[in-house]
């Protein structure tokens, strides 16, 4: 009997590195196939956003034909955008069979879309007036709107380290702004800058960008509602909009008559509402599997790349303070980013059963 046992232990022995051999060959599955959904992320966030800002910036800044014609119609923009995105968000519903009955009132979906349309316009506008690195880096800046918008449409409270940030972060910005180089070597600046109509144009769009994503994160939080279903309503309302205004102002015609007479234009046009859509699924891809904290610093990557791309590509030469300004801004957010992401003490008391750790802060 006692053989038998030990034939037995002898037979067991041998078994046990082939399964922790198999959990370690799931582990490294696992890990490859997490690697893969990140790279894919990275890599579709990175590339639609970079071509986006490069062409709007070509669009609205760098003219066209022999003439040397300037593109003046950034609400047509705005429509060309959000008429790509709703019917690629139409098709995905139809396409998973879910329903397209609006879950929100109709006139929630059309706060989120007028604010949305006066986010983009100021944003393409402002280009008329300011370099893409003095926008980019400007957009960084957020994180102040968002916290007032937060305090007053959602009632959160936040703590002195998010104030810390912002106005770390909002410094580095007004030091690239107000300390520009002497000199930009780019022949379609001149008679084209303004630094006061820019930055009043910025801040619009960081006040009404702010209260997008605000009131964006209210309805998620008071309706049953699936992202697609919102990025329908929202782009619809904001189609009759924006196409509303462009016959109001008389720019529908000479919009699509621009096109006509620059083939190479309505190419660009084309593919910058094509990015641009394209972003949004991958935006929303990123959150769901990633969470908000990866998608922030993947978003924080791509500012940095967007800026150095658009200073060699257009030939925006930076002084040294503005060097010290974008230090000072991506040193802040990426600080805060780590911040985040060391794990937090554990408390002395356990938690209740079936509770789960906090969300990140998404502010």
């Amino acid at each position: 009997m006692a053989d038998a046992a030990g034939v037995t232990a002898a037979a067991a022995v041998p078994g046990l590195p082939v399964a922790s051999g198999r959990e370690r060959d799931k582990e490294k599955d696992e890990r490859r196939r997490w690697a893969a959904r990140c790279s894919f992320a990275v890599l579709g966030i990175m590339s639609t956003l970079l071509v986006y800002g490069v062409l709007q910036e070509k669009i609205m800044r760098i003219p066209y034909g022999v003439e040397k014609e300037f593109f003046r119609y950034s609400l047509f923009l705005v429509f060309c955008n959000r008429i790509t995105t709703s019917m690629v968000s139409a098709m995905v519903l139809l396409g998973s069979k879910k329903s397209l009955d609006p879950v929100a009132p109709l006139h929630k979906y059309g706060v989120v879309s007028i604010s949305n349309i006066l986010t983009t316009t100021c944003q393409y506008e402002a280009l008329k007036y300011v370099s893409f690195p003095v926008q980019t880096l400007a957009k960084c800046a957020k994180m102040i709107p968002v916290m007032i918008w937060g305090t007053i449409i959602m009632r959160k409270k936040y703590g002195g380290k998010d104030y810390f940030f912002a106005v770390i972060v909002t410094l580095g910005c007004s030091l690239f702004i107000l300390y520009p180089a002497s000199m930009d070597v780019s022949p379609f600046n001149k008679g084209r800058e303004s630094t006061i109509w820019g930055v009043s144009l910025m801040l619009g769009y960081l006040g009404f960008d702010g209260f997008t994503s605000t009131f964006q994160d209210k309805l998620f939080k008071g309706y049953d509602m699936e992202i697609h279903n919102q990025i329908f309503y929202t782009t619809m309302c904001s189609c009759v909009l924006s196409l509303s205004g462009l016959i109001l102002q008389n720019h529908l015609i000479p919009a699509v008559d621009f096109m006509f007479r620059h083939p190479d234009c309505f190419t660009d046009v084309v593919i910058l509402s094509s990015v641009a859509t394209a972003s949004q699924f991958f935006i929303s891809y990123t959150i769901r599997t990633f969470g908000a904290l990866t998608f922030a610093t993947i978003m924080t990557t791509r500012q940095l790349v967007s800026i150095l791309l658009s200073c060699v590509w257009f030939v925006h030469p930076l002084s040294w303070m503005q060097w010290v300004g974008a230090a000072i801004v991506f040193g802040a957010l990426y600080t805060k980013s780590f911040l985040r992401s060391k794990p937090q003490k554990p408390a002395v008391t356990s938690p209740p059963r079936g509770s789960s750790p906090n969300p990140p802060n998404n502010s």
